[in-house]
């Protein structure tokens, strides 16, 4: 692991014009036989910016570090993963806290689908960071016991965007485990972002803190205070109930799921050419067609039983009411009482206290007056748990809403609670003269926007489970930290009775 002190940039390096030219030439060779096959679908001309950078990022690995020089990765990327034949109408997998569902209303699907299958080069599917055990997207601890299972030779453990950096040391199991810490202890996966084009950019990078010395190198990240890749460390978003997203990816660069299948199979599957209109047609159909809610708690025991309306079921019904805008936090007509899957369970005197203590959950979350105040995205307002997370029964914005609540702060506005460390450490400063410091530029290294540094989207509350860590870069390792959190930086005042109740509550979504 590359260890290295902050590096300052004042001024653009001689040698990024070269090595952007040489950069430039070489995606435009990558891309080539990754458009050659689809034309139709994509023009490399029409292509988003962010893209051809982190495309041509991810394809340049081609050769991984040892103790003796660098030899080609397939040499030491290996392993394969064990994909079931079909996935069940309703699929039911042990968590954490009890058991989560998967229901496709629409039936079983096999496995054939494009979801499942290699279209890369370095042995991925879709499904090998996106389980039902996981809410169909990683967990730190599932990362942790394939890597001690496959000796770090499972698909998620590749250099492209499974270690800290490209250019990692692999060669033995002790590499391995530095090289890939944060999948393993966060469930971190690498993302890199190429500074947005001059005529948008409203910052540079002034400074990096960069553990991994990736950011700060010249051949993996950036050659001027404006120019190159910054890699920024974030969890995989689930790839299930996306029928309820008002936006794609944490930071919303993706239009549509049809581009993110396309992308992410050149990226993290570092695909030779994008998949065919039929495969993404599969991809995001099955993902599309399933739905993810915790059914069963250790605790409350069913959560679909005695007129509740937990698990997966319910949650398909939701979505013939669901529209952009269902319920606009900005807008007249907004109901802060998201929830109501639990309220059966206040009233029966007999009612076992575990059943009783996840009803008083759901209602602390709806009722519960917040004072928000320092939100990017957001005016100050007297607001609630689903001023932000306002989609009936879900628990996702219903109108696209990048905010900045704080979790990417860093340096003397470091987030309350949350645990920052091993994260890099972005000095930005803007045209105007304000300055950042922030584990991860956001939405603004798509936009280029100032106004968008921090800002990411609030994900779907389904699952939660079974997905620990949160946050965008992992910092709550328990929803427990995540309810802190929250008390911390609004001032909200949450008793220990009532953190519990809403702890027991996030757990059963």
């Amino acid at each position: 692991m590359k260890k290295g002190p902050p590096v300052a940039y004042s001024r653009p390096s001689i040698a990024s014009p070269i090595l952007g030219f040489a950069f430039i030439c070489l995606l435009g060779g990558l891309l080539q036989p990754a458009l050659a096959q689809n034309s139709g679908i994509i023009n490399p001309a029409k292509m988003q910016d962010w893209a051809i950078g982190a495309i041509g990022d991810a394809h340049r690995v081609h050769f991984c570090n040892t103790v003796n020089g660098r030899i080609p990765c397939t040499l030491l990327e290996h392993g394969s993963q064990t994909t079931p034949a079909t996935i069940p109408k309703l699929e039911v997998d042990d968590d954490a806290s009890g058991r989560i569902a998967t229901f496709q209303p629409g039936g079983s699907t096999g496995t054939g689908n494009a979801f499942f299958q290699n279209l890369g080069t370095n042995g991925r599917t879709c499904f090998s960071c996106h389980q039902p055990q996981d809410g169909w997207t990683i967990s730190a601890a599932s990362a942790s016991a394939r890597f001690e299972a496959s000796a770090g030779d499972d698909p998620i453990f590749r250099l492209v965007d499974g270690a800290t950096c490209p250019t990692d040391d692999i060669s033995n199991l002790a590499a391995k485990g530095q090289a890939y810490k944060l999948l393993i202890n966060r469930g971190l996966f690498r993302i890199g972002l190429p500074m947005p084009p001059a005529p948008i950019l409203q910052f540079a990078v002034t400074n990096v803190d960069d553990p991994y010395g990736c950011t700060t190198s010249s051949a993996t990240g950036l050659g001027s205070p404006t120019t190159g890749i910054v890699s920024v460390y974030r969890r995989p978003l689930p790839a299930t109930n996306l029928g309820f997203l008002t936006a794609i990816m944490w930071d919303g660069r993706e239009p549509s799921l049809v581009s993110q299948s396309i992308d992410a199979t050149l990226i993290h599957a570092q695909a030779q050419r994008a998949p065919s209109a039929d495969q993404q047609a599969e991809i995001v159909a099955f993902e599309t067609g399933i739905f993810t809610a915790q059914i069963f708690d250790n605790k409350a025991h069913e959560l679909n039983a005695a007129r509740a309306t937990g698990g997966p079921v319910a949650l398909s019904q939701q979505l013939s009411k669901f529209f952009v805008g269902v319920n606009d936090p900005f807008g007249s007509t907004f109901d802060p009482n998201i929830f109501e899957l639990y309220k059966p369970l206040l009233g029966p005197p007999g009612e076992a206290q575990d059943r009783q203590s996840i009803a008083r959950g759901e209602e602390v979350f709806n009722k519960t007056k917040i004072n928000i105040t320092g939100v990017g995205g957001l005016n100050d307002t007297a607001g609630f748990c689903g001023t932000c997370h306002d989609t009936p029964n879900v628990g996702n914005h219903s109108v696209k809403a990048p905010l900045n609540i704080g979790v990417a702060n860093a340096g003397a506005n470091s987030p309350p609670g949350l645990d920052i460390s091993g994260l890099p450490v972005f000095t930005l400063e803007c045209t105007g003269g304000q300055v950042f410091v922030v584990t991860d530029p956001g939405r603004a290294l798509i936009t280029g926007n100032c106004a968008d540094i921090g800002k990411v989207k609030g994900p779907i509350l389904r699952g939660l489970a079974a997905r620990a860590p949160y946050f965008h870069n992992g910092s709550a390792a328990t929803l427990m930290d995540v309810v802190n959190f929250y008390n911390q930086r609004f001032g909200i005042g949450f008793t220990d009775q009532q953190k519990k109740d809403l702890v027991n509550f996030l757990n059963t979504l």
